[in-house]
């Protein structure tokens, strides 16, 4: 699952297989091309705006993956883009303090992890417990949002560097590449997409600074079988988007959810 999605046009999918060939420093035909592969978003700020504990997180349609959960912050400093999570495949954790027995013990048998499951998974709990959000105010929090993507490198690679389907979405951003990157981004194409990306290759004063596959937090679900590929931070910590291979029993979670339709875009939920 490397390959550019089918609904990105042909001229546009081959220039961004390029860049993003330049940035892992491969061919992303060299990847596992049956492997699952995701961004997941972190920093400071997420918390900071108390989002990761947003009502929006367990909407039941958003649990499902019916629809995104959309968050409204200019996370660049423009109206657009906004982030659109997949509520259904990001990792919630739950405090044990303040939950009703019965749901406590269902939710244990449904974790993957000590107090760690997915939101696919925690719907059909909230459902048969009939919960709502406000039941559980406080008892929770989003770990590990997941962006929309369709599973594949190329869009995992996508929607971390924050481009769309088309070259209209190239971003009016500025910042100063980092010099062990100029080069090889000036020879892009269109020349917009060189300065976009040039945003996500700084030396973090300003933009985000593309680490490859280092983390200033430390491996990232990696008992549970994940692989960094590629990951980019905010000089203050604020701002986090890791591209990963998805393992083990989350891989085979998002397997069985193949035929689920996934959220799509531009249905807000706050």
């Amino acid at each position: 699952m490397n390959s550019a999605s089918a609904n990105i046009p042909g001229p546009w999918s081959e220039q961004l297989s390029g860049a993003f060939e330049i940035l892992l420093g491969r061919p992303l035909a060299s990847f596992d091309a049956d492997a699952v592969y995701a961004t997941f978003f972190g920093g400071n700020l997420i918390n900071e705006l108390g989002f990761a504990q947003d009502a929006a997180w367990v909407n039941p349609a958003a649990l499902r993956g019916a629809e995104p959960v959309v968050w409204d912050c200019p996370v660049f400093d423009l109206d657009e883009p906004l982030l659109e999570f997949d509520a259904s495949r990001s990792v919630f954790e739950f405090d044990k303090a303040g939950l009703p027995p019965e749901f406590e013990a269902d939710l244990a048998a449904a974790c993957f992890s000590d107090r760690l499951i997915l939101g696919g998974d925690l719907a059909p709990l909230l459902a048969r417990h009939d919960l709502a959000a406000s039941d559980l105010r406080g008892t929770w929090t989003v770990c590990h949002p997941r962006l929309v993507s369709d599973g594949t490198l190329f869009d995992a690679m996508r929607v971390a560097t924050a481009l769309g389907t088309g070259p209209e979405s190239l971003l009016p951003l500025e910042a100063e590449a980092a010099e062990e990157w100029r080069e090889a981004l000036a020879g892009l194409t269109p020349p917009e997409l060189s300065t976009h990306l040039s945003f996500f290759c700084t030396e973090g004063e300003e933009g985000l600074m593309y680490l490859r596959t280092e983390r200033s937090g430390g491996d990232l679900l990696a008992d549970e079988g994940c692989t960094l590929i590629a990951n980019w931070e905010e000089g203050q910590g604020q701002v986090e988007f890791a591209v990963v291979q998805v393992g083990g029993l989350l891989a085979r979670r998002d397997r069985s959810r193949a035929g689920i339709r996934r959220p799509s875009a531009g249905r807000p939920r706050r």
